[in-house]
């Protein structure tokens, strides 16, 4: 373990670069989820257009993002570089997003909503491979929760900036978006900070992987560990019952919440998963990374399990806040998890295949959820995602074994 014997896990300082990068995500997030909460009013009734063209936007979107994260990590693999992706994925999103406030027709915010998630897709894996590239084992926990934390944080900035402006100035969904260029701005500023990869692996090490890509073999996605696929078998099995929190949000608004709160509430649920994601990330690296995935897990069924079965709004209400735990116990510890699986070689091509399978898996929970809700009820739906939760969270531990760090 690098550092003195005595200085504890807890204490040590994180990388700098951890920050800067968590300070991205911030801006990121607080010009996105400024827009983001308010584009189905904008398309329908700004736009005209019809429902099923939001659908198609969001499934177009997200199906290329989960593309793009598995192609962009294993570049960032095979070119042994992480930071040209990285800024071009924020830089894109940043560039691109206020453009949205010009659009005159639907298929105008398709490509531009296209464009900012396709900058997502190319940044998520070489990013995480970036930071796991600078954390010590000990510390990968703390190192992930943190940067989350700072994502759910922009995300509820954005929201609360977005309402403040609309207060002042009703209607002005324009003038909004196109104000977003302002924390893009801010982005691009810190991109150019971001220094040159480096790995904690060594001088040796390094010049390994420079003489492997000059040969230009490269290491394979085949050669990753066995219990990295098991892992990814076992998130596959959980992530089919973890729809679009749309569906959270349609459940509330069934049982008499009113339109106007639910932005607030999900401004609050993001303050929830940004103090979670702290704090689990900690807990991740001082009691182990499965047995918080498996606490989360738990969490987030029985979280489904009494929007299934309880009908009384406040208690829901306590019950969806509730919810943001699951992602602090899980988000950080996940991908901390893979980072101790994989080889460094390998991270950007393993954080692509977790975030290619989380989205083509979501995709698919939300399409099922929605055929059990209308063709059941919305107690069937929420019961088997809480079922599926469950049998992820028995599997995990038989499925991966235990690591170092747990």
């Amino acid at each position: 373990m690098e550092g003195s014997v005595t200085e504890s896990p807890e204490r040590r300082r994180l990388p700098p670069l951890v920050w800067l990068l968590g300070a991205i995500s911030f801006a990121t997030d607080t010009a996105s989820e400024a827009i983001y909460p308010l584009l189905p009013v904008f398309l329908t009734q700004i736009l005209g257009a019809r429902a099923l063209s939001v659908g198609v936007i969001e499934g177009v979107a997200d199906a290329t993002t989960s593309v793009l994260k598995v192609a962009s990590g294993r570049l960032s693999d095979r070119f042994r570089t992480r930071r040209p992706l990285v800024r071009a994925g924020y830089g894109l999103s940043a560039l691109v997003r206020p453009l949205i406030g010009l659009a005159t027709a639907w298929p105008h915010v398709l490509l531009l909503h296209l464009a900012d998630r396709i900058g997502k897709g190319v940044r998520g894996a070489p990013r995480d491979a970036m930071l796991a590239d600078v954390a010590a084992p000990d510390q990968r926990g703390r190192v992930f929760g943190l940067h989350r934390a700072m994502d759910h944080a922009g995300a509820v900035a954005g929201p609360l900036l977005a309402a403040g402006f609309l207060w002042l100035a009703p209607g002005r969904y324009r003038a909004l978006f196109l104000a977003t260029i302002v924390p893009g701005l801010v982005v691009i500023g810190l991109l150019l900070r971001l220094p040159r990869d480096r790995t904690r692996e060594g001088v040796a090490h390094q010049a390994a992987r420079t003489a492997e890509a000059s040969a230009g073999t490269g290491a394979s996605w085949r050669e990753l560990p066995s219990s990295f696929f098991r892992l990814m078998l076992v998130l596959l099995v959980f992530t089919l019952g973890n729809s679009t929190d749309a569906y959270l949000l349609l459940r509330l608004s069934d049982l008499g919440a009113p339109i106007a709160t639910i932005p607030l509430l999900w401004a609050a649920l993001h303050v929830v998963k940004s103090a979670a994601s702290v704090g689990g990330g900690w807990l991740a690296d001082r009691f182990g990374r499965r047995r918080l995935i498996v606490s989360g897990w738990v969490v987030y069924a029985a979280v489904y399990a009494g929007f299934a079965y309880l009908a009384e709004l406040e208690v829901v209400i306590a019950v969806f806040l509730t919810y943001g735990l699951y992602f602090g116990l899980t988000e950080g510890a996940e991908k901390a998890l893979i980072a101790d699986l994989v080889p460094s070689s390998l991270r950007g091509t393993a954080f692509g295949l977790y975030g290619g399978m989380l989205g083509i898996g979501a995709l698919m929970a939300s399409l099922v959820f929605g055929l059990v809700w209308e063709g059941v009820g919305p107690t069937a739906a929420f019961s088997l995602g809480a079922l599926l939760a469950m049998s992820a969270a028995i599997a995990l531990p038989f499925a991966v074994p235990r690591t170092s760090n747990g």
